[in-house]
């Protein structure tokens, strides 16, 4: 079904790459939840009252707020196509993460709302009646909620996008809750026991800790999340089927939606002439814009090769540093010989997660380079960096 609908109303659907086509996906997927979660709330507000269950009831309220939701995530695609400006360079395209944003929070109201309801019934208990119409509107609602749970998913997973990624966990966040409301009714009726205040409060839990997952996913993405290991590998091979290219370092991504903006330190032969490199780094640039959606930034890194010293002080000093950490790295290895020392200028890479300071790994790196030769003055300058 979900293929059919993709196929009818989003042409050239494979060039998710172009923002008309991802506006395209994202007003399908939204006009899809607007009519479906009307026909839900419609459902279980009607069942609600007429058996008296404050939990079907308030779990159709939840459908409608859903509504809601999906408007925002139209709205938010809309923005997000729109093209580069003055006032945004960049484009549009976080505006889908502000959508995610938004829809976390009314799904945590929505949560707060049903909480203090369930909470009121909890203590004033009222007496309702057994439904099979309720029953079979649950039935259907859960169904159709891992459904649209899986369309989004399969759309959010096609497109890259935060805003369906929320509406997939809402949805599915929804089927539990309903299913849970299901449950309860069933057993109110064979046990006498009253769930509805109790399922009505689990209900409104369940749907908290989707919102706070929406939330936190959505503000590490505004935040700058680092990309995923396998995109920076990606990238790096790329970049590695050049000829020319000795090695990478300093490699930074960030992310404006679908399109990333990346920047590259690339290693090459200090013999290489200036109008060869410029002409490798252009090559890789043009590559990345051709192929993907990087746009790169290539910075070319002389390095001297075939230079028995350098080699043995390079090797050297990466024994060292790696003694300190296996996960550290050095780069930008530089000799200057002078008359009194030779001076060891390199950078260090190494990872956010190492529980050492900078300062810490910069001592042990020249107490280490003081007990083999005085005469080596390492000028180590240590970073953290994303490491693939």
């Amino acid at each position: 079904m979900g293929k059919l609908l993709v196929k009818l109303f989003v042409k050239n659907s494979s060039d998710t790459s172009d923002p008309a086509v991802r506006r395209a996906y994202g007003t399908l997927a939204g006009t899809v939840g607007i009519v479906l979660n009307i026909l839900l709330a419609v459902g279980k507000i009607c069942a609600g009252v007429l058996s008296g269950a404050l939990s079907v009831t308030a779990d159709g309220l939840n459908n409608l707020t859903d509504c809601g939701s999906n408007a925002v995530s139209v709205i938010g695609f809309k923005v997000a196509g729109k093209p580069a400006d003055k006032e945004h360079p960049y484009g549009h395209q976080r505006m889908e993460y502000i959508a995610a944003m938004i829809v976390a929070f009314i799904v945590f109201v929505v949560a707060i709302e049903l909480g203090v309801e369930s909470v009121q019934k909890l203590i004033e208990p009222t007496d309702g009646s057994w439904s099979i119409t309720a029953v079979i509107v649950l039935s259907v609602s859960v169904a159709v909620k891992l459904w649209m749970f899986f369309f989004n998913r399969s759309l959010a997973k096609k497109i890259s996008s935060e805003a369906l990624k929320a509406t997939a966990t809402d949805s599915i966040s929804d089927a539990g809750a309903t299913a849970a409301v299901l449950v309860a009714l069933i057993i109110s009726h064979y046990t006498d026991v009253d769930l509805d205040g109790v399922m009505g409060l689990i209900v409104a839990v369940l749907i908290a800790f989707a919102g706070i997952g929406i939330f936190r996913s959505t503000l590490s993405q505004l935040l700058g999340k680092a990309p995923d290991k396998a995109v920076l590998e990606d990238i790096k091979q790329r970049i590695r089927s050049h000829n020319g290219v000795l090695g990478i370092h300093d490699l930074n991504v960030h992310s404006y939606g679908k399109k990333l903006y990346a920047t590259a330190h690339v290693e090459v032969d200090a013999r290489m002439g200036l109008s060869e490199g410029h002409d490798l780094a252009d090559g890789i640039e043009r590559d990345f814009a051709a192929h993907t959606d990087v746009i790169m930034v290539v910075h070319v890194d002389p390095i001297q090769v075939d230079d028995p010293v350098v080699e043995r002080y390079r090797d050297m000093t990466a024994g060292i540093v790696r003694a300190i950490d296996p996960s550290f790295s050095i780069h930008d290895f530089r000799v200057v010989d002078g008359a009194v020392r030779v001076n060891l200028i390199f950078d260090v890479a190494m990872p956010f997660e190492a529980k050492m300071s900078e300062a810490e790994v910069e001592r042990r790196i020249k107490d280490a380079f003081s007990t083999i030769d005085g005469k080596l003055y390492p000028m180590p300058t240590v970073e953290r960096q994303i490491s693939a």
